[in-house]
This record gives C-alpha cells, structure tokens and sequence, in this order.
C-alpha cells in the first residue's frame, strides 16, 4: 500500500504579498524553502488561518532571505497580505517507510525568519 503523508510544513508564515496579476503559484523565500525541504515546483496545499480558504498550487523560490510568501495569480484572491497561513508539501510512500517518518516542521515569527525547525513528535531542534 502507498500511503500519502505530510512531508513538510512552514507553519504560520506571514503573507506579505498577493499579486493578481501573476500566473499562478507561491513564492517562497528560497531560504524557508530549503529548511522545509521543499523544491521549485513542486506541489503545496495552503491553509489561511484567517479565513479557513485551503488551496493547491506550486513553489517558486523568492529572494534569499527576504521573507517574501506571496500567492500569485487566482491564490491571490483567497489571501491578504498580513494573513497568517501553513504551507503543507505531501510526499507518497510505503507503509514501512511511512511508520520510521517524520515530517519536517518549520516554525516562524511573524518577519518568516526561522525560529524553530521540529522533525518527529518529540525531537526538535531551536535554532
């Protein structure tokens, strides 16, 4: 059997652009994408907080350090810059694989500077 589990998170990053005019996909600094394991293109799911929306859409890497999360093109219709949302990257395997797992979780403030990466339920590691 071929599960589909959580692979990686940014939990709570701040929006800090919404560009209409985009043609689609979030752009994450290219930093936070790193940490959370996350690659060009690939395929994420959205959760604002503030207004419940969840949608899917793909990574494109933003500025180095700059902190930009901005979701371009329709994305932008469901955020606000100042929202707080959790950007979720899945990952397909076995159930062996599956049961030794754990995601990585990318903790941030509200600038989307990395204050604390967790990998498991009880091991974490503060920076």
């Amino acid at each position: 059997m071929i599960l589909n589990l959580l692979k990686s998170k940014i939990h709570c990053a701040t929006v800090t652009e919404a560009n209409l005019q985009y043609m689609g996909s979030i752009t994450i600094d290219e930093w936070l994408m790193e940490k959370a394991h996350m690659v060009a293109n690939e395929r994420v799911q959205i959760v604002n907080n503030n207004n419940g929306a969840r949608l899917e859409t793909y990574v494109i890497p933003g500025v180095r350090g700059s902190g930009v999360i901005c979701l371009n093109g329709a994305a932008a219709r469901w955020v606000q810059p100042g929202d707080t949302v959790i950007i979720m990257a899945y990952v397909f395997m076995d159930e062996k694989e599956a049961a030794a797992y754990r995601p990585i979780v990318v903790m941030v403030d509200g600038s989307n500077t990395v204050c604390e990466i967790r990998t498991g339920e009880y091991q974490n590691q503060i920076l």
